[in-house]
């Protein structure tokens, strides 16, 4: 079973097993399209599509009225219907892959885990490592037979907004941001009406958990560059613009040896759409 990363050699033996879902989740804020378009002219075989704003992600308003992110949580049957018609299984192995060293791809993993699911992992290096081995790139799309996976105890745990509220006045749990150091900092923000962190909040850019190559840095120097930002995972909330990156510093700390963080799903856009929520700027 794999669990957190596979390579793109050990991946490429597995292409036609039965029991192994691939699922391509490219993806581009600005351009949601952009993934989608991208598969159809290739793709690795037997991959089927996953898009983050729509299989990926539930309604931005909830019953109440009140608007819960850019990418809040799907609902968790709604989620299970999605994996049944990918034809994933209670024994599937499962692995996603994007272009962009699984800021995506690693949504998927983390959702997988959310409903109970342990055997996913995301494509180590994802589509460049892909190529860089001379791996095939096809497009056609083969069917599946309709999936069965059940639901089963969570995995991982989240927070909701009120969580971080109350947080705000003991600090008893630290809060790690995602986003680059300048949305951070409340600099160029393109993509939230509001710009700036959580105050207390810490930032660590999801893109310092890869090497150069893409790929992620190993256990070892991941668990060095973690250690000064909190006392212990479990007491660590991770979130980013709308909890999409934050689950790649979780898997990060999955690679690390450090599980237990949780995520906060509503992340920046939920908690800036409220002007009675404090906001910081500034490093």
């Amino acid at each position: 079973m794999h669990t957190t990363l596979i390579s793109a050699s050990d991946l490429s033996q597995h292409l036609t097993d039965d029991n192994w879902v691939i699922l391509d989740c490219r993806h581009d804020l600005m351009n949601p399209n952009a993934g989608r378009d991208g598969f159809a002219i290739g793709h690795i075989q037997n991959a089927q599509f996953a898009h983050l704003d729509t299989d990926l992600a539930g309604p931005k308003v909830g019953a109440d009225g009140k608007f819960r992110g850019r990418h809040p949580l799907p609902e968790r049957a709604t989620l299970i219907e999605t994996l049944r018609g990918w034809g994933v299984n209670d024994d599937t192995q499962v692995v996603a892959y994007d272009a962009h060293g699984g800021m995506f791809a690693a949504r998927l993993w983390w959702l997988l885990r959310w409903v109970g699911h342990p055997a996913v992992a995301v494509l180590d290096g994802g589509l460049a490592a892909w190529q860089a081995q001379g791996l095939p790139m096809v497009t056609p799309v083969g069917a599946r037979a309709r999936g069965t996976i059940s639901e089963q105890p969570s995995l991982v745990p989240t927070v909701s907004v009120d969580d971080v509220v109350a947080n705000l006045a003991t600090q008893a749990r630290t809060v790690v941001d995602a986003r680059a150091a300048d949305r951070y900092r409340g600099e160029n923000e393109t993509i939230d009406p509001v710009g700036g962190h959580i105050p207390g909040a810490k930032n660590r850019f999801f893109k310092d958990n890869l090497n150069a190559d893409g790929r992620f840095k190993d256990a070892a120097q991941l668990r060095e560059e973690w250690a000064p930002l909190f006392a212990s995972a479990p007491q660590a909330i991770m979130q980013c613009g709308s909890g999409a990156t934050a689950c790649h510093n979780l898997l990060a700390l999955e690679v690390a040896g450090l599980p237990g963080a949780a995520l906060y799903p509503g992340s920046w856009s939920e908690w800036c759409a409220d002007p009675a929520r404090p906001v910081a700027t500034g490093a």
